[in-house]
């Protein structure tokens, strides 16, 4: 498997990182830890998590896919073959958010707990947290790195701005930078990363790791009409996505998988994997059969007439 670097980390990831949202949640505990064996004995090693997973089911508290993680690791034996990433920020149920040096200092314990680990590979501040200043995030994270906790740091849904702010703040103070970012992008979500983030990131060396790479599924083409949004406990999040252009996209991925004999779901992740300044996209899975199909896209090399029949749909 051909590594890529997790842009100037030190750090090096499979060219497609598993989303782990979904373990807890649609993916039982015995099917999780199937998922994440046959991942990593394909040759991948990213699996990205937060403390806040699944947090939105009724009765459960956060932390539910960080404890099966745990679990897993702890039954494999495999820790120094596996990048965890985890997230710091986003509410929890209890109410806890933010990125305070207090809170970040307890979550990180509270996750490394749960991962039953003593260090995360990838700490992500979750969600931008314009009430502390950035300092004050950033020192929290300096403290982590200096103890061994955390090897680096990465920022999630950080517009381009803040970001930048952030990487001023820590030239200027000697702090730890973000080395990664893990935005929303995908052949359907595109303006936002485009505009400003990609130039950044590609300029500043920053890995990144884009989330609903497959937009909730619906870039598999499981979901063609609102009939179609009971298949799944997702379903619901993908109705935004019923509308002409989403059609249209729909329509390119179906001519380039019939032309280059694959499927919607891995052309739309070779698409990603050959952007500029991507690192691994992440994907989620809850069957083998899905996993397969994940994993295949790697394989899948886009050449630039079909890149470009994807650009203009997706424009």
């Amino acid at each position: 498997m051909q590594k890529r670097k997790l842009g100037n980390s030190g750090i090096e990831v499979a060219p497609l990182g598993f989303g782990g949202n979904v373990l807890g949640w649609t993916a039982d505990e015995p099917t999780s830890f199937k998922l994440l064996d046959a991942f990593v004995s394909a040759g991948f090693n990213l699996v990205d998590t937060a403390d806040t997973y699944s947090g939105w089911v009724p009765g459960h508290q956060g932390g539910e896919s960080e404890t099966i993680i745990g679990k897993w690791l702890a039954r494999a034996g495999n820790r120094k073959n596996v990048i965890i990433a985890t997230k710091v920020g986003m509410k929890m149920p209890s109410g806890k958010e933010g990125l305070s040096k207090s809170h970040i200092l307890v979550s990180a314990d509270e996750s490394l707990k749960r991962l039953q680990t003593d260090y995360i590979d990838l700490y992500q501040s979750h969600i931008d947290d314009q009430k502390t200043p950035l300092d004050e995030t950033l020192e929290a994270h300096a403290e982590l790195i200096k103890s061994g906790k955390v090897r680096v740091i990465g920022a999630s849904n950080y517009t381009a701005e803040r970001l930048t702010e952030a990487l001023d703040v820590s030239k200027q103070r000697g702090l730890p930078p973000y080395k990664c970012l893990q935005p929303q992008y995908n052949l359907y979500t595109r303006a936002d990363f485009e505009s400003k983030l990609q130039p950044l990131c590609v300029e500043q060396g920053i890995g990144v790791i884009p989330y609903f790479s497959l937009a909730a599924g619906f870039l598999t083409g499981k979901y063609r009409s609102e009939a179609d949004l009971t298949k799944s406990g997702r379903g619901q999040g993908v109705k935004k996505y019923l509308n002409e252009r989403g059609f249209r996209i729909l329509a390119a991925l179906d001519q380039i998988a019939k032309e280059t004999n694959s499927s919607p779901a891995k052309v739309a992740l070779a698409w990603l994997m050959a952007r500029p300044g991507i690192t691994a996209p992440l994907a989620s899975a809850t069957s083998p059969e899905q996993l397969n199909d994940l994993i295949g896209a790697t394989e899948l090399h886009l050449d630039s007439a079909a890149i470009a029949v994807l650009d203009h749909a997706s424009a």
